[in-house]
C-alpha cells in the first residue's frame, strides 16, 4: 500500500508544486491538499494519513501551526508522522518540534522541496517511526556550539563531530557508518566517547539521543 500524505501550505505555487512532486515519487500517495490549520485539522480526521507534510506557518495566525498540528497528533494519533517545512535555521523551532520526542517528526528547510528524492527520504523516514532534522541546521547549531568560551566541543575530534551531527540528524549508526565510510563499530566508538565528553547520559533509543544531542547543541550558553 502507498504511503497516504496529507500536505499543508498556504502558498498557492509551491503546495501544487509539491504535490506534482509527491504524485511523482514512488509509493507514495497526496490523500489531502490544506491552505490552513483548520483545514488540514479536518483533512486529517477525514483521510487518516501516514505522514502529514505542513508548512511551519500557515494561517489563520501564520506562527507555527506546523509545530501546533505535530503536538496534537502526537496526543490523538502518535502513529502519524509529520514533516515540518521551513525557510527557517531557528533551533527553537526543532527543539519545540521535538519536546515530546523525535520519532516519527522530521524538520526540513524549503529549499529541500526541490529534491524530490530528500524530500521522499524524510517522508519514509518518519513513516518508519524515524527523525530527520536538516544537516543545514545541524550545521549551524554545531558552529553556534563551538564558538562558546570552553564548549565541550572542542574536545571532539573532527570525526566525533561529523558524527555528532549525524547523530543530530537522526540518522541510524549504520547510516552514519555509510556515510563517513566506517565500520558500524567503530561508529559505536566515537558515539560513546562522544557522551562520555559531552556529559550526556548513554542514549540507545534513537528518539532520545537524538533530543539529547540538539538540546546539548542549541544550548549555546552553556560553559560546562
Amino acid at each position: 500500500m502507498p504511503l497516504r500524505v496529507v500536505l499543508a501550505e498556504d502558498n498557492l505555487l509551491v503546495r501544487e508544486g509539491l504535490e506534482q512532486l509527491l504524485s511523482g515519487a514512488e509509493g507514495m500517495e497526496v490523500v489531502g491538499s490544506c491552505a490552513d490549520l483548520p483545514t488540514l485539522e479536518r483533512t486529517i480526521d477525514e483521510q487518516r494519513p501516514d505522514v502529514v507534510l505542513t508548512d511551519i506557518r500557515m494561517p489563520p495566525t501564520r506562527t507555527d501551526e506546523g509545530i501546533q498540528i505535530a503536538e496534537r497528533l502526537r496526543q490523538s494519533d502518535p502513529a502519524v508522522g509529520v514533516v515540518v517545512l521551513s525557510q527557517y535555521s531557528e533551533p527553537a523551532y526543532v527543539l519545540k518540534l521535538l519536546e515530546a520526542g523525535s520519532d516519527r517528526r522530521g524538520y526540513l528547510l524549503k529549499e529541500r522541496v526541490h529534491d524530490r528524492g530528500q524530500l521522499s527520504t524524510a517522508i519514509r523516514t518518519v513513516a518508519s517511526g524515524g527523525s530527520v532534522i536538516d544537516p543545514e541546521l545541524v550545521e549551524v547549531l554545531v558552529s553556534a556550539r563551538a564558538s562558546v568560551e570552553r564548549s565541550p566541543l572542542k574536545e571532539l575530534t573532527a570525526r566525533e563531530r561529523e558524527v555528532l551531527a549525524g547523530i543530530a540528524e537522526g540518522k541510524s549508526n549504520a547510516a552514519i557508518a555509510e556515510s563517513l565510510v566506517l565500520t558500524k563499530r567503530a561508529v559505536e566508538k566515537h558515539i560513546n566517547s562522544i557522551f562520555m565528553k559531552l556529559q550526556l547520559a548513554d542514549q540507545n533509543d534513537v528518539s532520545k539521543r537524538v533530543k539529547a544531542a540538539l538540546v546539548f547543541l542549541a544550548d549555546t550558553s552553556s560553559h560546562d
